[in-house]
C-alpha cells in the first residue's frame, strides 16, 4: 500500500519485470531523485531472490535500498526508520538478508503493533485491518511513503529526526 502510494504520487504504474516483481519508475517531485518501487511477485518470506535480481539489473548498491516493511513491535500507525540490524524475526528481511549478502540497507518499519491476545502472528499480518484502523490508515500510508521520499531526498539521519521526535 506505501508503494502504491508512492508510485501515485510519481504518477507511475507498475508493470510486469524480469526480476520476478511489479516495478514503478519515478521521482520524488519534478527534481528529486529517481526510485525504483518494486513489488517482489513471491511470497513475502521468499523476497531475497527478486530484490537480489533488482539490485543487479539496475546497478544498485545494496546501502541504497529502501526495504518497507510492518513491524509488529511497533504500535499501529507509527514509523520507524534504521539502517542495518538483524531480522527480527521477519522472514522477509531474512530472506533478503540471505539473498543479497548484507544487513547494511534502510528499513521503513511500518508499525502494525502486536496481535490480541494468542493469536497467532501470521494469522494477524494476514488479517483486514479493523475499523478504527481502516480510520488511521490514509495517515499511516501517507507518513511511510513521506519517510522514503525524505531518506531518498535528504538522508536516513534527517528523516530519523522527522519520524522519531514526538510532536
Amino acid at each position: 500500500m506505501v508503494l502504491a502510494e508512492l508510485a501515485d504520487r510519481a504518477s507511475a504504474h507498475f508493470k510486469s519485470h524480469k526480476t520476478n516483481a511489479m516495478v514503478a519508475e519515478g521521482r520524488t517531485g519534478a527534481q528529486g531523485p529517481r526510485l525504483v518501487l518494486a513489488k517482489p511477485n513471491s511470497y513475502m518470506n521468499l523476497s531475497g531472490g527478486p530484490v537480489l535480481a533488482l539490485l543487479r539489473f539496475y546497478k544498485i548498491d545494496p546501502s541504497k535500498l529502501i526495504v518497507v516493511h510492518d513491524e509488529l513491535d511497533i504500535p499501529f500507525d507509527t514509523v520507524k526508520l534504521k539502517q542495518g540490524g538483524g531480522h527480527g524475526g521477519h522472514n522477509g528481511l531474512r530472506d533478503i538478508i540471505a539473498a543479497i549478502g548484507t544487513a547494511d540497507f534502510t528499513r521503513v518499519r511500518v508499525g502494525i503493533g502486536r496481535p490480541p491476545g494468542r493469536q497467532p502472528a501470521a494469522d494477524f499480518v494476514l488479517r483486514d485491518f479493523a475499523s478504527a484502523e481502516r480510520a488511521l490508515l490514509p495517515n499511516l500510508l501517507t507518513d511511510a511513503a513521506d519517510a522514503v521520499e525524505m531518506v531518498a531526498r535528504e538522508g536516513l539521519t534527517a528523516a530519523q529526526l522527522r519520524f522519531h521526535t514526538a510532536t
